[in-house]
């Protein structure tokens, strides 16, 4: 039986489309962290094709059929080559897939030594644009920060909160997000643990009155130490503190491109 392939016909309108696909498909995921290690989460995932203005539409079967036949663990390299495929596949000469998914790290509390896990959310996007095929890697760590203000005007105290850095780095070469994390937490006044006992309470309690920090300062710190990073080619650094003293939040942003110093 004859089945016509609507898609495939031609549109009279003239108008060129930059992205169609498929938007917050659910599926499994592997994803290559420090040393290689592989864990398992559950992502949100995006992809986009341009379509030429005497096209209908594209095929939107076809992105599933590439991630079913691709499941490897998710790495920078496995991201270009996916691109790549999925261009092939729909025909296309431009396109976008981002995921979207938590992350684990096992960390140990800073004097009891207790292991808990850390979420951080973690995104990995390709996107091809002139033949150009571009990795972004993009981590929301959650760290604590202390007022310099606060602490230079109270008798006592100081009010700190908790905080957002957000790196989004394009790199050339494979990452660990473990890497991005650490350059996010040792810029804070101090970093955040799933469980903390007494003692460790009172150490971060303490390092963060050491430490502190305006949003201004996690930005430009974040950024010498992610720059310093061989495999990062260009990234955008955000910060925002959730105000414990304030109905709204402070935030900072910083970009760089080694390619245009």
């Amino acid at each position: 039986m004859f089945l016509p392939d609507v898609q495939s016909h031609t549109d009279s309108r003239n108008l060129a489309l930059q992205r169609v696909g498929i938007k917050d498909l659910s599926i499994p995921v592997q994803i290559e962290g420090a040393d290689g290690i592989v864990q398992s989460s559950i992502a949100k995932v995006d992809m986009f094709v341009a379509l030429p203005a005497e096209l209908k539409g594209t095929h939107m079967s076809r992105f599933i059929e590439v991630l079913q036949l691709n499941q490897q663990a998710l790495s920078i390299t496995r991201m270009q080559s996916l691109m790549q495929e999925t261009l092939t596949r729909l025909e296309a000469q431009e396109g976008r897939i981002e995921f979207r998914m938590p992350f684990f790290v096992k960390k140990k509390a800073p004097v009891s030594g207790v292991e808990s896990l850390m979420d951080y959310q973690l995104s990995l996007r390709a996107e091809c644009l002139k033949n150009h095929i571009r990795v972004t890697q993009k981590i929301v760590v959650p760290v604590t920060s202390l007022c310099p203000c606060s602490k230079k005007i109270s008798a006592y105290g100081a009010h700190n909160q908790r905080s957002h850095i957000t790196i989004s780095a394009e790199v050339a070469a494979t990452l660990a997000p473990e890497q991005l994390i650490a350059a996010a937490e040792k810029s804070a006044s101090s970093e955040v643990y799933g469980i903390l006992k007494r003692p460790d309470e009172k150490f971060v309690t303490e390092q963060a009155y050491d430490n502190p920090k305006f949003v201004e300062d996690l930005v430009r710190d974040v950024a010498l130490a992610v720059k310093a990073l061989p495999e990062v080619v260009a990234a955008q650094i955000e910060a925002e503190n959730f105000e414990a003293i304030h109905n709204h939040s402070a935030y900072a942003l910083i970009e760089f491109d080694k390619r245009h110093p």
